[in-house]
């Protein structure tokens, strides 16, 4: 049987459904597996995407032609059955699953296995070939607990009222920020301070009833105002910028994954490192190979070669997509 999904310039094909998933260049009909801007594009004559992200799908793109699923319902393209099934990435996102002639191919898009309040948890979907990503495919890469990381950020919060400084924490706009705020609020009740372009992801969280701590944002206090004591939420994208001159004496702290790393947080020059991420980190990666019963797997964006070479020499055959998709900002 050929391969249900291959590689070509515009991004992941499937032949039987004359579709791709996530592409980087216009086709006439996408299926995206969510709003990050690395895997959802404008320029797509039609978006096939889960239910729950589409409101974040309508803030990224805009008006476009949208086709809504719930999460394991079979829709047919083209000669394919498809259905999305939850990846634990971030709202909304989703796995999308193909079936021809009883083969069965999931490609993954970007998941986690951690436990997140923000999020439906990954879906293990049984399949002949899984596309996994590799994001943080080395062995150095295992995730702590994120509740006991949201206590380390109020106490850094605190330490720095302590100096009276400010608590900036940079994280990913969509996603990461929500999932913190919902974290935090098991620790603190105390506001935080929001960068605009946080601002209305997290507002498309609350309307979709995500509880998260209470925000404030920064825009809405007057000029001159002193936020020390505070802890304020910013992407990485401010740092350096003239918006960061609001901060008389701060402190900046970064939550990444790459924070695993401690010579990451010193090259960046961030006072503070959190270990947090959306990706599955190494073992969550080799878990869920194991679990999805796959007879091959195709890595794609990351650090692939470590994993195909430990699953290669685990006697599952593994290969690579060369794909345009980034990893965790």
């Amino acid at each position: 049987m050929p391969d249900l999904v291959v590689l070509r310039p515009e991004g992941l094909y499937c032949p039987a459904g004359d579709f791709h998933i996530d592409p980087w260049r216009p086709v006439p009909r996408a299926v995206i597996t969510h709003g990050h801007g690395d895997h959802a594009r404008v320029g797509m004559g039609e978006y096939h995407a889960a239910a729950p992200g589409l409101p974040i799908l309508q803030w990224r793109l805009g008006e476009q032609v949208y086709y809504p699923h719930e999460y394991g319902e079979v829709f047919t393209l083209g000669n394919a059955r498809v259905s999305l099934h939850s990846a634990g990435h971030v709202l909304g996102s989703a796995q999308v699953r193909i079936e021809v002639d009883g083969e069965a191919w999931v490609a993954s898009g970007d998941y986690k296995r951690q436990h997140d309040p923000t999020c439906a948890p990954f879906e293990v979907v049984p399949c002949d070939v899984f596309i996994t990503e590799a994001t943080f495919g080395l062995p150095i890469y295992r995730w702590p607990d994120t509740g006991e990381v949201a206590r380390d950020i109020v106490a850094w919060r605190d330490e720095c009222a302590a100096r009276g400084e400010t608590a900036i924490l940079y994280c990913y706009a969509l996603g990461k920020a929500q999932r913190l705020l919902a974290e935090l609020a098991a620790h603190t009740d105390r506001p935080a301070f929001l960068h605009g372009a946080i601002e209305t992801g997290t507002a498309i969280y609350r309307e979709a009833g995500i509880p998260m701590l209470e925000t404030r944002r920064i825009a809405d206090e007057p000029r001159g105002s002193d936020f020390a004591g505070e802890l304020v939420l910013a992407p990485p994208s401010a740092a350096g910028s003239p918006w960061i001159r609001r901060f008389r004496h701060a402190q900046q702290g970064f939550a990444s994954g790459w924070m695993r790393i401690r010579g990451n947080r010193r090259r960046r020059n961030y006072d503070r490192g959190f270990v947090v991420s959306d990706h599955a980190d190494w073992p969550a990666l080799l878990q869920t190979v194991r679990q999805t019963g796959a007879r091959r797997i195709i890595a794609t964006h990351g650090a692939t070669d470590a994993l195909v070479r430990a699953l290669n020499e685990h006697g599952i055959e593994t290969g690579v997509f060369k794909t345009d998709f980034g990893g965790e900002d």
